[in-house]
């Protein structure tokens, strides 16, 4: 071990250990954490955003410790993990001389360090990309046996982690096209397709609702330059933060002398040009191209190793870096520090005082996958989100979650109503009213299905009860609404919908009624999608068919 990693690496690694520790400890969750944690309450093969890993990650962090550190202890172990596997894929016998330089540089790397102690899928995302590479390292010198199952092992947690991670695995290996060729590269792809089989078959089962949403159901916006391309290459300099000059710098000036660096660079440059791309067609996230910093990392390091003038810049802004990015850390924890909100900021405070005015009652929100959770999270009481027309499916739109109301008197919350029976404000001043509804009943997951007539002017409409009990047609009202190219909801209007066949006041469980309908005349100026939505007991509709294109 200490040949490996010298003394002064493991005392900084166990400092930033404990350091991410204390973070995770003492700072509120983000929204997206809660949302996870929510995942982790019911572990599943899969959830409608993202695979399972860090759902699992939450879980085991639960079994442990409780509170923010309950959701986070394995973010703090995987991240030292990364620091480790990144130490040692360096091969410079100088580096035990620059050691400082090491930490200062990744540490540098603004959202990998927020993952130090954040619990997200790119945390997940960041070790198995950084143990793939190692991995791989080993295999190219020495193809064992071991090395092969471990490695297809590694490829099916990247895949568990999120799917981004088919760009990782598809950039290695067109690095090195002559792996087609290789078996045993052959039986660690089998092995890790073996070990995904379990989340294809949720895929299966769940209709394939997470790709269809991000393919085809995903609003999108109209593009813009400065929203999306400009935005995407802000994005890269924001995820390295200030030393992003040198580092960049270090892979134009970078030139692969074996295959292992031949896939460093496949890797970053596939990844760049892959989300480039994506950029003309809908805004990217600064997360996506996260990958991107283990082997940027690496290469950035051999050239700080090698070259005095990029050490000594290397070395001064690190410092910089560092204290701001120690000073934002306890911002995050301690907003007058700087006058910007954060997602961090007031959760406690937020959820204390809606729980003060409503006691043990259930909450549902409106289209709010992110309060919910944050709600039940800090409360301990149950809390859904109602998605409506106007919002996306998310994780409550499949898993049932509407059985944790059903029937109870609950309080719903929205921003939109101008009063209600209580009231309550964000740090941000946005004000919310709930009103109070005895024997709570939705049916939201109702699914319609449509269908074009091809020999007469109209459309077929199925509506299917997956539900165990019967519905009673009386509540249910029939509603479109009007998207444009980018499937945002412009218009909404009541639908008229006529029976096919005779019909009792019930839609039984389990069964399908049949109806048609005509468009109705929109405002709307060339609308592009329609949707069909049912109103149950006077709330907004739901998402109950998919975006139907409208043909012309």
């Amino acid at each position: 071990m200490s040949q490996k990693f010298p003394k002064l690496f493991l005392i900084l690694l166990a400092i930033l250990f404990v350091l991410n520790l204390i973070q995770a400890s003492v700072t509120e969750l983000i929204y997206d954490e809660a949302y996870y944690w929510y995942y982790a309450q019911n572990l599943a093969w899969g959830y409608f955003d993202h695979p399972p890993m860090v759902a699992f990650l939450i879980k085991l962090s639960s079994l442990l410790f409780d509170g923010e550190l309950g959701v986070r202890f394995m973010s703090c172990v995987l991240s030292a993990g990364t620091y480790a596997l990144l130490w040692d894929l360096i091969d410079n016998p100088k580096k035990r001389d620059y050691v400082i330089h090491f930490f200062l540089l990744v540490f540098s790397f603004t959202l990998m360090n927020a993952y130090g102690f954040l619990t997200l899928p790119d945390t997940p995302l960041l070790f198995f990309t950084a143990l793939f590479l190692w991995l791989y390292k080993r295999f190219l010198k020495d193809p064992s046996l071991l090395t092969t199952l471990l490695l297809g092992l590694v490829m099916a947690a990247l895949m568990y982690s999120k799917y981004h991670a088919v760009l990782v695995i598809l950039f290695v290996f067109l690095s090195n096209i002559k792996l087609i060729f290789n078996k045993k590269a052959w039986l660690a792809v089998i092995l890790a397709l073996v070990c995904y089989i379990p989340h294809f078959v949720w895929l299966y089962q769940n209709d394939f609702v997470s790709i269809t949403f991000h393919l085809y159901e995903r609003p999108n916006q109209e593009y813009s330059f400065d929203g999306f391309t400009l935005g995407y290459f802000l994005n890269l300099i924001v995820i390295i933060g200030l030393l992003f000059f040198w580092v960049y710098g270090a892979l134009f000036k970078f030139r692969p002398k074996d295959q292992f660096s031949k896939a460093l660079i496949y890797l970053i440059y596939g990844i760049l040009i892959f989300f480039f791309i994506s950029s003309f067609n809908r805004r990217v996230q600064a997360q996506w191209a996260i990958a991107i910093t283990i082997p940027l990392i690496i290469i950035a390091f051999n050239r700080l190793l090698d070259n005095a003038k990029s050490r000594k810049w290397m070395y001064r802004i690190g410092w910089v870096s560092m204290i701001l990015l120690l000073y934002a850390r306890v911002w995050m924890v301690y907003q007058p520090l700087f006058p910007v909100l954060y997602e961090t900021h007031g959760n406690k405070q937020w959820v204390n005082t809606l729980h003060d005015k409503t006691g043990d009652v259930p909450v549902v929100f409106e289209n709010s996958y992110r309060r919910a959770p944050m709600y039940q999270f800090y409360s301990s009481i149950p809390a859904i989100s109602l998605n409506n027309y106007m919002y996306r499916k998310n994780q409550y739109s499949i898993d049932g979650s509407e059985e944790k109301v059903r029937g109870k008197k609950v309080l719903y919350v929205t921003q939109y109503r101008k009063s209600g029976d209580i009231t309550y404000m964000h740090l941000d001043s946005t004000v919310f009213h709930g009103i109070y509804i005895n024997d709570f009943q939705s049916y939201r997951s109702l699914k319609c299905i449509v269908d074009k007539r091809e020999s007469a002017i109209g459309y077929d409409l199925k509506v299917y009860n997956p539900y165990p009990f019967d519905i009673p047609l009386e509540q249910l009202k029939y509603t479109i609404s009007y998207s444009n190219a980018y499937k945002q909801v412009q218009q909404m209007l009541p639908l008229k919908v006529n029976p096919e066949g005779l019909q009792g006041p019930f839609l039984k469980t389990k069964d399908t009624l049949y109806y048609s309908f005509e468009l109705p005349l929109t405002k709307m100026e060339n609308p592009v999608y329609f949707r069909i939505g049912i109103s149950e007991n006077g709330l907004p509709p739901g998402l109950n068919g998919q975006p139907t294109k409208i043909q012309e």
